[in-house]
């Protein structure tokens, strides 16, 4: 699967966001680090991939991690429609 870098600026994002998509033209949200994704971090991210979905109708958003993501915050992205995979 290529993976293309997106310009976050374009979702109006910042430019510390790290944006990948795949032939299929679904979008990922790259967060290489490692400390848990928590709570906090949900939310953030779904405001993202809500600016995301603004400007691209009809584009699946996920998240690429590398980072351990709490139970809580996997389901929590699960029901907005973000699946969470290993980067």
């Amino acid at each position: 699967m290529a993976l293309n870098q997106l310009d976050p600026k374009k979702y109006k994002l910042s430019s510390r966001t790290t944006l990948r998509q795949n032939d299929a033209g679904d979008v990922f949200i790259v967060i290489d680090r490692k400390s848990r994704l928590i709570m906090k971090d949900g939310r953030r991210i779904t405001e993202q991939a809500q600016n995301i979905q603004a400007v691209e109708d009809n584009v699946q958003v996920s998240v690429l991690t590398s980072a351990p993501v709490c139970s809580k915050t996997r389901k929590f992205l699960e029901e907005k429609g973000i699946s969470v995979q290993p980067l």
